[in-house]
C-alpha cells in the first residue's frame, strides 16, 4: 500500500512538472510573466510620457515666442557645454587610455580603479567634492586665496562644472577606448614602422582608423552623459547656466509653466533616444575592428616613455584623488565662522558638523533632523531594492530565452534609460498631482530608473544555468524546490546580490525625480545636501560636506560589492 502511494506520488510530482514546463514555454505563460513589468511601466513612465507629449501639443506654448527664445538658448548652452565638456575629457582620456593600455607600472590597478570610482559616485557626491576643493567656499580659495570677485563669477563655476564633467567621465574614455587599443595587434604597428613609418604616421594611418568606432562611440557616450548633466550644473552654478534639465526643473519649481517644461524634456528625450540609437550602432562595431586577444603592456624604457608615465600618472593621481579626500577634510574642518556664531571663532579641526545632523535646530530648513533624511534615503532604498527585483526577475527571465515577444517588449524595458530623471519627475507632477504627497512615489521612481540595471544583471545570470542539470536532478528524484535550490541558486546568488546593490546605489544617489516630487519632511540625502549648499553660514555648508562623505562612503561599499560579485562576462558599460 506504502509502495503504491510513494508510485502514485510520483506520478503527480511528474505531472506538475510536465505542465510546469509546458505553461512555462507557452505564449499564454509569458505573456502573464510579463504582466507585472509591463503594467509597472504602463503606469508610472509611458501614462506620464504621454501627459507630457499632450502638453507639447498645445499649439499655445509653440505660439508664444518667449517660450521658443527660452528654447533656444537652453538647447544652445547645453550642446555648447556638452562639447566643451567632450572635448576637455577626450584630452585628458585619450593618453590616459595609451597609458593604461600600452604600459606596465607599480600601482596600476590602483589607479584604473581610482579612475573608475567618480562615474558610480551619485553626481551630488561629485559637485560637493568640487565644492570643497575648488569652490569660493573650498580648501583651495583658503589655502590660496584669489579675488572674490573671480571665485564668485559665473565663469569661475562654468569652468568647475567643465572640471566636474572631465572627473566624472575620464573612465568612459579609458575603458571603452583603451580596451579597444589594448586588443589591436601590436604586429600593424610594428610592420609600418618597418616599411619606414615613424611613430605619428603609423597611429594617423594605421591605429586611428582602426579606432575610430571606439572614439566614436565613446564621445557619443560621453556627450549624452555631459548633455544630460543635472546635479552637476545645479549644485555648482545655481540657476545661473540654463541647460534642458535645469530649465525644466525651474519652469517645473521655481516658476512654473508646465507647458514649456513639457516641450524641454520632449526635446531632450529626441536628442537622448538619437544618441542611444547611435551609440548602439557603433558600438556594436568595436569588437569586430579588433583582435580577440590582449597585448601585453611593457614598462616604460626610453626617457621620453618613463617621462609620459611619471608626468601622467601624477596628474591622474591629484585630479581624481585630492576631490575625493577634500570631502572628508573639509567635513572636519572649520574655515569660517558658523551663522550666528559670536566672539572668536576656533578655526581648525572639529567634528560639530557631524553632530548638528543629529539635532533639529529651530529654524532648520528640516521638519526632522539631518540625519533622517539618511534613514530616508535607506528606507527608500530597501524598498527600490525589493521592487525592481520584484519586476526585474520576471523580465530577466524571459529575456535569457527569449522569443518574438521578447525581441519586441525588449527596447520598451530599456526605455527609462532614456529619459532624463527630471521629465520622470515631471511626468510624475502632471499625472499624480496631490497624490505625491505619498512618499511611496520616491521609491517607484527610483525603481524605474533602477529597474533596466537590474535586468542586465539578472539576465546574463539566468541564461548561464544550464537546462540539462535541472534535468538531471529532476530524473534523479529532487523535487522543484530541490532543483532550484541546488542548481539555480549557487548561480543565482550572486547575480542577485549584485542587482540588489545597484538598485541600492541608484537609489541612494537619485537626485533629479527626487528634488521634483519629494515631499519636505522626508528629504533624502541628495536633497539635504542640495538644500545645505543653497544656504549661508559655515554651519550649513559643513553639514552639506558630512552629508555628502556619508553618501560616497556608502555609495563605495555598494561598488566594492557590486565589482565583488560582478560577472566577468558582463562587460564595462
Amino acid at each position: 500500500m506504502d509502495s503504491k502511494n510513494i508510485n502514485a506520488s510520483k506520478k503527480v510530482i511528474t505531472s506538475f512538472r510536465v505542465y510546469l514546463s509546458t505553461f512555462l514555454h507557452s505564449s499564454r505563460s509569458r505573456l502573464l510573466i510579463w504582466l507585472a513589468p509591463i503594467l509597472f511601466l504602463g503606469i508610472f513612465f509611458f501614462y506620464p510620457l504621454t501627459k507630457i507629449l499632450t502638453l507639447t501639443l498645445d499649439f499655445s506654448t509653440l505660439a508664444n515666442r518667449e517660450n521658443l527664445l527660452i528654447t533656444y538658448h537652453s538647447l544652445l548652452f547645453t550642446f555648447y557645454q556638452a562639447t566643451l565638456s567632450t572635448i576637455l575629457t577626450f584630452l585628458l582620456g585619450i593618453p590616459s587610455a595609451i597609458l593604461f593600455s600600452r604600459f606596465d607600472f607599480r600601482g596600476k590597478s590602483i589607479l584604473r580603479a581610482l579612475t573608475a570610482v567618480p562615474f558610480m559616485l551619485p553626481t551630488v557626491v561629485v559637485a560637493a567634492a568640487f565644492n570643497s576643493l575648488i569652490g569660493s567656499r573650498g580648501l583651495f580659495s583658503f589655502i590660496f586665496p584669489l579675488s572674490s570677485n573671480f571665485t564668485n563669477s559665473p565663469t569661475f563655476y562654468f569652468l568647475l562644472i567643465l572640471t566636474a564633467h572631465v572627473f566624472y567621465n575620464t573612465t568612459i574614455i579609458i575603458r571603452i577606448v583603451g580596451n579597444a587599443l589594448s586588443r589591436l595587434d601590436p604586429k600593424l604597428e610594428q610592420s609600418a614602422r618597418v616599411l619606414g613609418a615613424d611613430s605619428f604616421q603609423a597611429w594617423r594611418r594605421i591605429i586611428l582608423p582602426l579606432l575610430r568606432p571606439s572614439l566614436l562611440a565613446a564621445a557619443l557616450l560621453v556627450f549624452m552623459f555631459d548633455f544630460t548633466s543635472f546635479g552637476v550644473i545645479l549644485l555648482l552654478g545655481g540657476s545661473n547656466f540654463s541647460t534642458l534639465e535645469v530649465e525644466i526643473y525651474i519652469r517645473a519649481l521655481k516658476l512654473p509653466n508646465l507647458n514649456l517644461a513639457a516641450l524641454l524634456s520632449v526635446i531632450q528625450l529626441a536628442f537622448t533616444l538619437i544618441f542611444s540609437v547611435l551609440y548602439t550602432r557603433i558600438i556594436s562595431q568595436v569588437n569586430t575592428q579588433t583582435a580577440p586577444r590582449f597585448s601585453a603592456a611593457k614598462p616604460a624604457k626610453t626617457i621620453k616613455e618613463k617621462i609620459f608615465v611619471a608626468s601622467l600618472c601624477l596628474l591622474l593621481s591629484a585630479f581624481f584623488l585630492l576631490p575625493l579626500l577634500s570631502l572628508p577634510i573639509r567635513s572636519l574642518t572649520r574655515l569660517e565662522a558658523d551663522r550666528g556664531q559670536r566672539g572668536e571663532v576656533q578655526y581648525g579641526f572639529t567634528t560639530d558638523y557631524y553632530k548638528e545632523l543629529f539635532i533639529n535646530r529651530r529654524g532648520s530648513l528640516f521638519y526632522v533632523p539631518p540625519i533622517q533624511a539618511a534613514a530616508n534615503s535607506l528606507g527608500y532604498a530597501g524598498v527600490t531594492v525589493l521592487l525592481s527585483l520584484a519586476l526585474g526577475y520576471p523580465a530577466a527571465y524571459a529575456l535569457a530565452k527569449p522569443t518574438r515577444l521578447e525581441k519586441f517588449l525588449d527596447p520598451f524595458i530599456m526605455l527609462p534609460l532614456g529619459a532624463s530623471a527630471v521629465m520622470l519627475g515631471l511626468g510624475f507632477i502632471l499625472s499624480f498631482g496631490r497624490a505625491l504627497a505619498s512618499p511611496f512615489f520616491v521609491p517607484i521612481a527610483h525603481s524605474l530608473i533602477a529597474l533596466p540595471f537590474v535586468i542586465r544583471t539578472l539576465q546574463p545570470a539566468l541564461a548561464s544555468i544550464p537546462e540539462r542539470l535541472r534535468q538531471a536532478a529532476s530524473m534523479l528524484g529532487a523535487s522543484p524546490f530541490r532543483v532550484w535550490q541546488t542548481v539555480d541558486f549557487p548561480i543565482l546568488s550572486r547575480a542577485t546580490l549584485s542587482a540588489a546593490t545597484f538598485a541600492f546605489t541608484v537609489s541612494l544617489g537619485e537626485f533629479g525625480a527626487t528634488l521634483l516630487i519629494t515631499r519636505p519632511e522626508y528629504p533624502t540625502i541628495p536633497i539635504a545636501i542640495q538644500r545645505f549648499l543653497s544656504q549661508p553660514g559655515g554651519l550649513n555648508y559643513g553639514q552639506a560636506m558630512a552629508m555628502a562623505t556619508l553618501l560616497m562612503v556608502l555609495t563605495t561599499l555598494a561598488i566594492l560589492i557590486i565589482e565583488k560579485l560582478r560577472l566577468s562576462d558582463s562587460g564595462e558599460f
